[in-house]
């Protein structure tokens, strides 16, 4: 199962968070590809799960990600910093808000199946919390939903609206 990011040095092979944050610089920030086994019906090159299954590769969809975080009150500018420091580092954030106790965090993520994308979402906050300088809260809040109901629900007007200010904002 791969769970690394297309250009990401793997953790374990001894990547410094320098050689990390220099892949991320030299990718593209501008969208988020998908990787070569996204199952995706209207990309005709796209593998399908029966092609999958014969060659042993798991296929991959984007799950959208909305993480929510809680603790003690924290100075509104710590919580910002925090916060843009952890896009910078995880360049796949769509949009952070956050209040000096809380903040949600929304992003996409590639993955096999929601217990992988839902593993990966729930390290996130622990990864990045010495690194990026993020309050010590803890996780409060998870939902992880595929792209189609996703859209879904933003076509029928019920859930968030989609992240058009990329980027961290207050509440």
């Amino acid at each position: 199962m791969r769970r690394a990011r297309p250009g990401a040095v793997p953790r374990g092979a001894g990547g410094s968070v320098h050689a990390r944050r220099a892949v991320a610089e030299e990718r593209a920030l501008t969208s988020v590809e998908a990787g070569e086994d996204f199952d995706d019906e209207q990309q005709p090159e796209a593998v399908s799960e029966a092609d999958a299954r014969a060659e042993r590769r798991p296929v991959s969809k984007l799950w959208h990600i909305t993480l929510s975080v809680s603790g003690a009150e924290s100075p509104l500018t710590e919580v910002r910093r925090g916060l843009e420091q952890l896009a910078h580092d995880h360049p796949f954030l769509l949009t952070s808000r956050y209040a000096n106790d809380h903040a949600e965090i929304r992003y996409w993520e590639e993955a096999r199946d929601l217990h992988d994308a839902a593993a990966v979402a729930l390290r996130l906050w622990g990864e990045h919390r010495s690194s990026a300088k993020l309050p010590p809260w803890e996780i409060v809040g998870l939902e992880v939903i595929d792209r189609e109901t996703y859209h879904q629900r933003i076509a029928e007007g019920y859930g968030p609206p989609p992240a058009a200010p990329v980027g961290v904002h207050p509440f």
